[in-house]
This record gives C-alpha cells, sequence and structure tokens, in this order.
C-alpha cells in the first residue's frame, strides 16, 4: 500500500475509539443519525471494491438443469422459465455481476408466453433452437443462435417458440438489480395478455440493418435503438472484415459495439453490447476499467484470466468480469477464431462521468496466474 493509499494519512478518517466517543454514537443512533467518520473509510475507498467476483458458468453443466425446468414448471406459472446465474457476492441482489442480471430462459415447442411490460431494460442472446421469436411493441422479431435482440425498458414484450421439434434457449440480460437499486421499478402485465404483432416479421432489421438511414421513415427520437434484432450472420461477417483492415486492440482483439443506427451510441440507455474476435492463437492485453461485464462464448473456445484466476472456456459458456478487475483472454485454437458476446452497463458509467480504464503495468501486460 502506498502511503497516498494509506487510511492513516491525513486527509482520511483516523479518528480511535474512546469510552465517550462510543456514549456518543449510542446517542446520535438513538435519533436514526451517526458520525461519518466511522464509516467515511468504506464508503468512499480509494478504488473500487466490487463485492461480485469472477464467475464462470459452464453451459454443458447448467443445459440438463434448463431443460429439466421444462418439466416441472409451466411457462404461465413462472412468467418466464429461467435458470438465473447469481454471483455468490451479490446473492442479495440476485446478480451476476454490479447490478447486471442474467439467466437462461427456455421455451419448449410450440409454446408462447404472455405480454408484459416493466422498467428494467433486456436484452436477449440465442444459445439453441430454430422456432424463437419475440413481439416488441407489436414487432415480432425471429432470431436465431447467435443472434442479439433488444428489448427496452418500458416496451410490451412476450416471447415463444414456433418450432415444433426442440425447444429454444436463450439467455436475458437485464438492468433489473440497478433499477431496484434506485427504487425505479415498474410491473405491468398486458391489458389482453398477448400483443397483435405488425404484418412483417423483422420489420426494423429490414429499415435499418443495411447500414442506410431510410430517407422518408418519421424521425426517431426514443432513447433507444430502433433495430431491434442483430443477426449472428453480418455482425460475424463484419468481424471478420474488420479483422482484414485493422489489427484491433490490444486488449480485445478485434472487437465491435453493437449499436443505435440513428445516434452511433449503445442499443439502450443503460446497458451496451460488444461482439469481439480472437484470431487463432491471440492472447491479449490485460486492462481494467469501471463498469461489470458479462461475456458469452459465441465460438470457439479459449481461456480469460480475471484478477489472477484462469477460467477456460468454449462456446455458450458465460463468464463474469467485476468492475476494476483485470482481465485478458486468449484464443486456444491455433487454427480457428473465437468470438465472446458480451453486455455491460458503460453507458451507465459514461453518462454520470463514473468510465475509467488503464493497462496492466507489470510482466509485460499479462498478469500472474495465481489460482488455477
Amino acid at each position: 500500500m502506498t502511503i497516498e493509499q494509506d487510511d492513516t494519512v491525513l486527509g482520511r478518517a483516523r479518528v480511535s475509539d474512546t469510552p465517550e466517543l462510543n456514549r456518543y454514537y449510542e446517542e446520535l443512533a438513538t435519533l436514526d443519525a451517526g458520525a461519518l467518520w466511522t464509516v467515511a473509510n468504506d464508503i468512499e475507498p480509494w478504488y473500487p471494491q466490487p463485492r461480485s467476483v469472477p464467475v464462470l458458468w459452464r453451459y454443458a453443466d447448467l443445459r440438463p438443469l434448463v431443460h429439466k425446468a421444462l418439466g416441472l414448471v409451466k411457462g404461465d406459472d413462472a412468467g418466464r422459465r429461467v435458470v438465473m446465474l447469481v454471483n455468490p457476492g451479490r446473492k442479495d441482489v440476485s446478480a451476476a455481476a454490479g447490478l447486471l442480471y442474467t439467466g437462461l430462459q427456455i421455451m419448449g415447442p410450440g409454446e408462447a408466453m404472455t405480454a408484459h411490460r416493466h422498467q428494467a431494460a433486456a436484452l436477449r442472446f440465442v444459445h439453441e433452437g430454430t422456432g424463437a421469436w419475440t413481439i416488441v411493441d407489436g414487432q415480432k422479431l425471429k432470431v436465431g443462435p447467435g443472434d442479439f435482440a433488444i428489448t427496452p425498458n418500458g416496451t410490451w414484450h412476450e416471447h415463444g417458440n414456433d418450432a415444433d421439434d426442440a425447444p429454444v434457449i436463450w439467455q436475458d440480460g437485464l438492468d433489473i438489480p440497478l433499477v431496484n437499486a434506485l427504487d425505479a421499478g415498474f410491473y405491468e402485465v398486458h391489458p389482453e395478455l398477448y400483443q397483435t404483432p405488425g404484418k412483417v416479421i423483422n420489420s426494423s432489421v429490414l429499415t435499418y440493418a443495411a447500414n442506410l438511414m431510410p430517407y422518408g421513415v418519421e424521425k426517431w427520437t426514443r432513447p433507444y435503438s430502433p433495430l431491434l434484432a442483430y443477426p449472428w450472420e453480418p455482425t460475424y461477417e463484419a468481424l471478420r472484415g474488420l479483422a482484414k483492415a485493422t489489427e484491433g486492440s490490444p486488449y480485445d482483439g478485434i472487437i465491435a459495439e453493437y449499436t443505435n443506427p440513428v445516434t452511433g451510441g449503445s442499443v439502450m440507455p443503460t446497458m451496451g453490447a460488444h461482439m469481439q474476435l480472437l484470431r487463432p492463437g491471440q492472447a491479449t492485453l490485460a486492462h481494467r476499467h469501471t463498469g461489470s461485464v458479462i461475456y458469452t462464448a459465441a465460438k470457439g473456445r479459449g481461456v480469460s484470466v480475471i484478477a489472477g484466476q484462469r477460467f477456460e472456456w468454449k462456446q455458450g459458456d458465460i463468464f463474469c468480469v467485476p468492475s476494476w478487475a483485470w482481465h485478458e483472454h486468449h484464443n486456444l485454437d491455433p487454427a480457428e477464431d473465437a468470438c465472446l458476446f458480451s453486455f455491460n452497463d458503460f453507458p451507465v458509467m459514461r453518462s454520470l462521468g463514473f468510465h475509467r480504464e488503464e493497462a496492466y503495468p507489470d510482466h509485460g501486460g499479462h498478469q500472474p496466474v495465481t489460482t488455477a
């Protein structure tokens, strides 16, 4: 610890307890008050002290239990049949990391869920199944494996599976813990239980996904992306093209953000999302930043070192990087690329002026591994 981060230095709270002070604290407590200096160093730490810890959830382990839920709980009774992923340090708010929630939702063949809306924003990343659909404010979207879709806060939405042969499993990501931390949660069930979808499926994709701004369409003024679904194939091809044009980031490889085509900003005000490509055998340098990230291995296999711990992953696996944790990635395949989907709370960090980032300064930019 440097002297600048020593709690005994002038400028930090360094009052020692005495019997007289303890009696004073008891007097304050009777009035629901307290002395700031007794907690100041805890509530204003030198640097972020996240309660979340790095975790890897293996899809192969979770998948049988997600399937098991089909026979145990009806979708109509559960509202959403989801196995949530809970960080050991954030069980109090059902978060996967920081104030971000994630879980694996399963829908059986021919199943349809009722519609609702809430204050929390949501996103979906499809793991498996060919019949997945969602209706967002009347727009029906069909999505498949590797596709990413958004459900902005306050929008009516419902989900289902048109296939008759296999379930759909997709990953939900929501900012529920953030909304609840701000005491801003609302929830409504659709008055008719189901929406009437428009006639054109994937109309936002047809309108906005060609990297052209449509002319003659009513100007989009809402604070989230008018493009509600981002298919896997063009996303992957865009990354492959980007890999031909640039070396990419030394910390994230070839990385691109899913954006609002109108503003160029994040897809939603509270959550952003990225897809990144690691070239065969590529190992990135370590860095850290404010803001939590939930990663999903979309393609290939690799290993990530997070806060000195080694986590080996393959397609479908999910892992988290808590705020201000050092992290780096390594594609273990010498011949094939690997892709990581991720979502984060970066828009909140940037909007509030909290964003900070730095590179790992030692050992050539790589962390020593302390835990196998």
